[in-house]
């Protein structure tokens, strides 16, 4: 492995959040609205569409969750713990931005959590039908864009066009692309990069205000990244186990068994969850009544919170293959039934299925765990070496 210095490109999206505040601050001087997002599935075209500017407000660190506990049971997922924390210590600068909130009924912590956020700001909650496949379940999701709709355009003040969604949507598909393309450098050797690497250029698409430089500056990575690939430079020996990392979301303060995986010799080529592929894997269809097209895009996202989550095993059956992985680790936060449910299904697919080893690895934001896991990591890497 020949060393070299990682691309200034890469390095621009290290504190994207932090550079994204001061655009913020100008788009409120604007006077244009912040609205706070708490997932994946909320559809962001809308928001755009509005005039408004869409924010991530996922908690993924371990700061705030003391204070969560005071209202919030202990055995929560952490993530709504930490998300619920930063709201009530304000310590989150866009939360703090934020002048809606939009939230989604993706598990019952999160909307028990909810109830006591609306008190707080302006608040719209997004019904989500439980299952992907029941004919009625794609026309109670329309309905519920078309509601958020009706909701966004009287917060702003604003009538959405189609000619606004259909922009926002080649934006936003455009954006995908280039996410995926960035993402399918690392499904051979040699990898430029290591997951680690890309964590923060994935969750960077959380905090975009000026679209079209976001745009640009991703253009600008893919091509030195795919200049370094074909140099044939590659960040980690041939020979490093290929994991995919599966599971719940991570972010900067919750990526230990990410920087785990790769401190213990294995490289990361693909995440699975929503911070990575999950999360711009799918386009929204181009043609047609853009509010049925995003209704369909975003209901088929493969949460752990559908059933029968079918597209979540496709995805990981497809991605394992594509990246040509070593291993699968599934990694789910404490308390949060629906993905640790789930991994047993996964470990009898990566056996049975993908003829892949498997390690499931349930854990919160705090580093009590991290030695433990260290010692796990690394005999299961040593196994598949």
């Amino acid at each position: 492995m020949n060393k070299q210095a990682k691309p200034e490109s890469l390095a621009f999206f290290n504190n994207w959040a932090e550079q994204s505040l001061l655009a913020l601050d100008m788009a409120k001087e604007q006077s244009q609205l912040i609205v706070g997002a708490f997932c994946t599935y909320a559809p962001l075209e809308i928001i755009r569409a509005a005039g408004a500017v869409p924010v991530s407000l996922c908690g993924k660190r371990q700061e705030p969750i003391s204070e969560a506990e005071r209202i919030l049971p202990a055995n929560l997922c952490p993530l709504i713990k930490s998300s619920f924390g930063y709201a009530v210590t304000e310590t989150c600068p866009f939360y703090n931005a934020s002048d809606i909130l939009i939230g989604e009924t993706t598990c019952d912590g999160k909307k028990k959590m909810f109830e006591i956020l609306k008190k707080l700001k302006p608040f719209y909650l997004l019904h989500l039908p439980y299952s992907q496949t029941d004919p009625a379940a794609l026309a109670l999701w329309k309905d519920q864009v078309w509601s958020m709709k009706l909701f966004m355009e009287k917060q702003t003040g604003k009538n959405i066009t189609q000619q606004d969604l259909q922009h926002q949507i080649l934006k936003y598909n455009e954006q995908r692309r280039l996410l995926k393309s960035i993402a399918w450098l690392m499904a051979d050797h040699p990898v430029p990069v290591k997951g680690m690497d890309l964590l923060p250029v994935f969750e960077s698409s959380s905090f975009v205000v000026d679209m079209a430089r976001y745009i640009q500056s991703l253009e600008n990575l893919f091509k030195d990244l795919s200049e370094l690939k074909k140099s044939g430079f590659s960040a980690c020996p041939e020979n490093a186990p290929r994991i995919l990392l599966t599971g719940c979301p991570i972010g900067k303060g919750s990526e230990k068994v990410l920087r785990l995986i790769e401190e213990c010799g294995g490289v990361v080529v693909c995440m699975e969850n929503c911070t990575g592929i999950k999360s711009f894997d799918l386009l929204v269809e181009e043609q047609g009544d853009p509010y049925h097209n995003l209704a369909l895009r975003y209901l088929r996202t493969p949460c752990s919170c559908m059933t029968p989550n079918q597209g979540r095993f496709d995805l990981v059956r497809q991605l394992a293959q594509e990246f040509k992985v070593n291993g699968i680790i599934d990694q789910t936060w404490q308390f949060c039934h629906t993905y640790n449910v789930e991994s047993n299904s996964i470990q009898d697919m990566a056996a049975n299925t993908l003829n892949l080893p498997f390690m499931h690895i349930d854990t919160d934001y705090s580093d009590n765990d991290t030695e433990q896991l260290r010692t796990r990591i690394e005999a299961f890497l040593e196994m598949i070496s």
